[in-house]
């Protein structure tokens, strides 16, 4: 049985990450994020990157040939993500077009397999980011709890608690409380710390 069209949940995670990207504030730039040794700048010219990469990928190209961390000029991380939003909406079929890459056989850097996968693999990596650029600036409150709740369990199956480090780029899973949400335990599962924006800590990228 073949997994499910992923469209709709990327669709959702790439709309979020936008909403976050056109919130951020220039005096945000500076800001610690709790992916290592990235300050929220850093982390917006890398989501310009994956963005590029999910368009380029989509339409058949090596995820290689795309620089995951490329240098956006200040005040340019919005017009270059829009632009880059628009091609993964072409290539994906996001825009109304043929859903013929969701069978399409991709290569990125997590393994090859057939598009519908990819997909959901990138609606976790924009799902994880986007809490790292809202937990960096204060908005975590307004997060699509339903993203997280989507891929927590394929999250879980597909990254075991070990190995991590390395070629593993997770730390090893924070505990959380039992009560956490979907969002919470999907980042803490994924190697970082939850309580990242009271105590300014950080685990994973």
């Amino acid at each position: 049985m073949s997994a499910p069209d992923p469209r709709p949940l990327l669709t959702r995670a790439l709309d979020q990450v936008g909403e976050l990207v056109a919130g951020t504030t220039p005096d945000a730039l500076d800001r610690p994020t709790p992916c290592d040794d990235w300050d929220v700048r850093t982390l917006l010219d890398h989501l310009v990157g994956v963005h590029r990469r999910i368009a380029h990928v989509g339409a058949g190209g090596l995820f290689s040939e795309v620089d995951s961390m490329p240098e956006v000029a200040a005040g340019r991380h919005l017009a270059e993500l829009t632009a880059a939003r628009a091609d993964v909406d072409a290539s994906w079929g996001l825009d109304g077009s043929d859903a013929a890459v969701l069978d399409r056989v991709l290569t990125v850097p997590w393994g090859t397999m057939p598009g519908r996968f990819v997909g959901f693999g990138y609606v976790q990596e924009l799902t994880v980011h986007a809490w790292d650029l809202a937990a960096a600036t204060g908005r975590t409150g307004g997060l699509d709890e339903g993203l997280a709740s989507a891929i927590e369990d394929t999250a879980r199956r597909v990254l075991p608690a070990e190995p991590r480090g390395g070629p593993v780029p997770f730390g090893p899973p924070v505990a959380v409380a039992d009560d956490a949400g979907p969002t919470l335990r999907l980042i803490a599962w994924l190697g970082r710390d939850p309580a990242f924006a009271t105590n300014g800590t950080t685990a994973g990228r």
